[in-house]
């Protein structure tokens, strides 16, 4: 973890912003979110400075003590996101990224509704099939979107996905390629402007393969300190 002091921080930062300056394989502009699971308010006001427009926030306790050291950047929640908890959300977050199911879907709705506040959320794909991770399958993603975009008051903007963790660069190849095909299904049909797909250990890869948005925890902040 960096240190009050030392300019690693911003460092890091400026490098990653300079490399996704360049846009993904299709030339689209690069969103950066900063993934803020478990470092400290200072940091991320560090981070901000520094030049992040988007962070997120994983879990709703966090998200809610840190919400004032947000101010500056858009906030986005993307971990899994319990319906109890998304009074807490609604109407202070600028996107949602990880709606996963119906249910949830219909929450978001339902108390946008009542606030009168419209909600932008991602619609999460399981793109790995795996039992761990929340989302739709990839065969149901289209109709899952078309079916969320008749939420009152729901904004999808895109999709969110999480690709298994696996050395096997054909396999997460093939498995991001069929996340931009999906994804522009939506974009022709609902006109879905975001893929946020990519974290620090294979964000490079999704940029190749067409993601537009991405979400770095370590490369941006180094590694977590567990003392």
């Amino acid at each position: 973890m960096s240190s009050p002091t030392d300019g690693a921080l911003e460092e890091r930062i400026a490098s990653i912003l300079a490399e996704t300056a360049r846009g993904n394989c299709f030339g689209e502009e690069v969103t950066l979110v900063a993934a803020t699971k478990m470092r400290s308010a200072e940091e991320v006001r560090r981070a901000i400075a520094a030049g992040i427009s988007d962070v997120g926030e994983n879990r709703v306790q966090e998200y809610r003590l840190k919400y004032d050291a947000f101010a500056g950047a858009r906030r986005h929640f993307i971990g899994h996101l319990q319906t109890n908890k998304v009074r807490y959300l609604v109407g202070r977050c600028d996107l949602i990224q990880s709606v996963d199911r119906d249910g949830l879907a219909e929450e978001i709705s339902r108390q946008a509704a009542a606030l009168g506040v419209p909600q932008n959320v991602l619609v999460q794909i399981n793109i790995g099939r795996e039992a761990t991770k929340g989302g739709y399958p990839l065969e149901e993603g289209l109709s899952a979107y078309e079916r969320l975009c008749g939420l009152p008051f729901l904004r999808p903007c895109g999709l969110m996905a999480m690709l298994p963790r696996s050395s096997d660069k054909e396999l997460l190849g093939g498995l991001a390629d069929r996340m931009r095909a999906l994804f522009d299904e939506v974009k022709d049909r609902f006109g879905a402007r975001l893929l946020s797909m990519g974290m620090s250990e294979d964000w490079r890869l999704c940029l190749g393969h067409g993601a537009n948005m991405i979400r770095l925890g370590t490369a941006i902040f180094g590694e977590r300190s567990w003392a």
